[in-house]
């Protein structure tokens, strides 16, 4: 046997144990408890898309066994809160009528109060959204946060999370042909989740409604677990933050999923040395890309390697290990352009210069912290309001008041006002004033009640551009949708669409003209 067909053999008894460990790491993480993984598959439909400032309107979830079989559902709307204005063109999409949003059984508070407990019900599972981790999961996040409730449910008491259209992303880039697409005008696969659910055969009539939203996701996500068997649960193991940097420390040679400029792709990486492989500021994990020949830049000066690091195409990849990236084993990333043209004993010999350099991996840390310290000190310094502060100041300050909050919830309103002054936090003491304000107005103090409603008016009457929607930006969009004949969402004439406005307009002139005299 010569040399290279030597080391050719060697690389392929490499792979096999990589992928061998690489499954059974999950194995023992699966089976580690004594429940099977359980699944929540969920949705929420919203008044806008500021995750600061949006309210939850309706939610939908779908309880699964560890088969992807389902064990039961769950789906709940609520009023909006009198101090919040609506987008238009949110309502439009998810069909939120003046009716639901004034007529409907549960208040905002109630309804919150119920997705908690049923959630607690369902613990431990894995949540998962279509797009969730950016949307759905930051929503629900700051919603349980402005609500005097522990907003992390998702990764806390056993409880991961995950996201099911990195899961489909992933499956597309692996094999295209994974399941029925479509195109979108630039040429790249449409991953929507109603495009998909329509191809793939699936009613998507009432699409936008939570609970429909989440079965879709099942349908699509129970089609790649048949399709993809192999791959089920590898897709999975990266829900847990921590058991996604073990697998990175531990790994010579991973294959990360990523999606740029409409494209799927699959990256062949090497992580850095597992002394010095997490970004020092935002705590992720760093990993280089192995098309690239690292010893030139193993010979780089501390500051030639600060401005190669600014460079495109970027040799260094950032894996999200906090937001479910789909990290696989080596072979997927060897098989994939252009990593499949490249020996792979130079692709294996890469890595091990990569993952054995320190000081490559220190020198990178350090510029990284660099970085950051530098964004930090150009970003803006406008104060925050206490809606966008979830994650400013620290897990000490947000859990300052949170063996208050059980009580605080069972108490009877009048003992929730006098319980304000027990409260260490002051965004606390804000959230509950405004709960108070929407929930039980005739317990606060007039002068309190008063402040409170001149500040909610001052926000939603404000005709400069905000961060938060007011009342000036909703007629603005109504208008806009009633005279744009291409803005029919899934109205089936103009007439119905017009109909549909009027009942927001009719909304949002009760609105304004209660503030108006604040």
């Amino acid at each position: 046997m010569n040399e290279a067909t030597s080391l050719d053999a060697e690389f392929f008894f490499f792979l096999i144990l990589s992928e061998f460990v690489f499954k059974l790491d999950f194995v023992k993480i699966k089976f580690k408890g004594k429940k099977m993984t359980q699944y929540v598959v969920w949705d929420v439909e919203t008044c806008q898309a500021e995750t600061s400032w949006c309210t939850v309107l309706e939610l939908g979830a779908i309880w699964l066994d560890e088969n992807f079989k389902e064990k039961e559902r769950f789906k709940v709307r609520c009023r909006i809160p009198q101090d919040r204005v609506p987008s238009a063109t949110a309502l439009c999409i998810n069909r939120t009528s003046y009716d639901l949003l004034t007529k409907t059984n549960l208040s905002h508070y109630q309804m919150l109060n119920d997705v908690q407990k049923k959630f607690n019900e369902w613990k431990p599972s894995i949540f998962l959204a279509y797009s969730g981790i950016n949307f759905d999961s930051e929503v629900i996040r700051k919603e349980f946060f402005k609500s005097l409730k522990k907003p992390y449910f998702e990764n806390t008491n056993g409880n991961r999370r995950h996201d099911a259209l990195n899961i489909v992303r992933a499956a597309f880039a692996v094999d295209d042909k994974v399941i029925k697409s479509e195109l979108n005008p630039k040429g790249n696969i449409l991953m929507k989740l109603e495009s998909l659910s329509r191809l793939n055969g699936f009613d998507t009539r009432d699409a936008h409604s939570a609970i429909t939203d989440a079965e879709l996701t099942v349908k699509l996500l129970d089609l790649i677990k048949i399709k993809q068997p192999e791959l089920w649960q590898e897709y999975f193991k990266t829900s847990s933050k921590q058991v996604t940097e073990d697998i990175i420390r531990k790994e010579k040679i991973i294959t990360l999923n990523e999606y740029f400029y409409g494209r799927s792709r699959l990256y062949c990486c090497a992580p850095l040395h597992p002394n010095s492989f997490i970004h020092p500021s935002y705590m992720w994990s760093m990993v280089v890309d192995l098309r690239l020949d690292p010893e030139p830049l193993f010979k780089l000066s501390y500051q030639e390697l600060k401005k190669e690091m600014m460079k495109t195409p970027k040799f260094l990849r950032t894996v999200r290990t906090n937001k479910a990236p789909i990290v696989l084993g080596a072979s997927y990333g060897m098989k994939a352009e252009p990593y499949n043209l490249i020996d792979p004993n130079i692709i294996k010999k890469r890595a091990e210069m990569i993952k054995s350099n320190e000081k490559f991996a220190r020198d990178i840390c350090n510029i990284l912290h660099e970085n950051a310290e530098e964004k930090i000190d150009t970003s803006s310094q406008e104060d925050i309001e206490a809606e966008e502060s979830l994650y400013s100041g620290g897990f000490e300050k947000l859990n300052k008041d949170q063996h208050l909050f059980d009580k605080w919830h069972q108490a009877d309103w009048k003992t929730k006002f006098y319980m304000l002054s027990k409260f260490n936090d002051d965004r606390n003491i804000i959230f509950a004033q405004k709960i108070l304000f929407n929930e039980a107005p005739e317990v606060l103090p007039e002068d309190i009640y008063k402040q409170i409603k001149r500040k909610t008016a001052s926000r939603i009457l404000s005709t400069n551009k905000e961060k938060w929607f007011t009342v000036s930006d909703c007629y603005k969009e109504i208008d806009d949708i009633r005279v744009n004949d291409e803005k029919m969402f899934s109205f089936k004439s103009k007439n119905e669409k017009l109909s549909f406005l009027e009942g927001i307009n009719k909304y949002v002139m009760e609105l304004e003209q209660k503030y108006s005299k604040a």
